[in-house]
């Protein structure tokens, strides 16, 4: 009979498992690093000369950049290039800190004043109670003077076709107690089994008339 096979013949030797685990996977990918940039900003500025103005809006003309930062830091301010594309490039004093600042607060308050407008559902029966008519009045009170358009629905099932003209009529009243928030997009009518009419908020004035919501709950 042969040998029988060691019990290394089976099992790699330890320097081998180190080589294999310390191995990178070939089929890895590796994320680059993404590089944040950096605001030219005083020892960043790398060109020789620059158009400077000074921290009241003065243009102070074309020096070495060396003299504009030892002038900005004179004055305990920073120098940034507001236009390095120029040539040469236009360098201001300021306090670089205050206006990324108020740069940052331009932008949030200007976030906040834009709104994009969403079209909101209103469905309705025409034989609607009047709770439930002033719960979706108050619904469309609301969505106008938060800047969004409104497409109302009257759904009819079977034979209440034959009443189209009633809710057509229920739809003319919701529009005309809304006419001072809101004008017709699309006047009502029957598609279907479905009378649908589209509002839209007049401009500036569904702000003004919100208080009248709440006060008639």
């Amino acid at each position: 009979m042969g040998s029988s096979p060691t019990f290394g013949s089976f099992f790699p030797t330890r320097g081998v498992n180190e080589e294999i685990l310390n191995t990178p996977n070939k089929g890895e990918i590796r994320r680059p690093e993404t590089k944040r940039e950096l605001p030219l900003l005083n020892e960043r500025i790398r060109d020789r000369e620059v158009r400077l103005i000074d921290e009241d809006g003065a243009q102070l003309g074309i020096i070495p950049t060396r003299e504009a930062l030892s002038t900005a830091k004179e004055k305990g301010l920073d120098l940034f290039l507001v236009q390095p594309d120029a040539s040469p490039p236009v360098a201001r004093i300021m306090d670089y800190g205050r206006y990324k600042f108020e740069q940052e607060k331009r932008a949030r308050e200007a976030k906040k004043k834009h709104h994009i407008a969403d079209v909101k559902e209103l469905k309705m029966r025409y034989k609607i109670e009047d709770h439930d008519y002033q719960v979706k009045l108050r619904s469309a009170q609301k969505f106008l003077h938060d800047g969004d358009k409104i497409k109302v629905l009257i759904m009819l099932r079977g034979r209440e076709v034959q009443h189209a003209n009633m809710a057509l009529s229920l739809m003319n009243r919701f529009s005309d107690q809304l006419k001072d928030l809101a004008m017709i997009d699309r006047e009502p009518k029957l598609e279907g089994k479905t009378v649908i009419m589209i509002l839209s908020p007049l401009p500036q004035k569904g702000k003004l008339a919100a208080p009248e919501a709440k006060s008639s709950e």
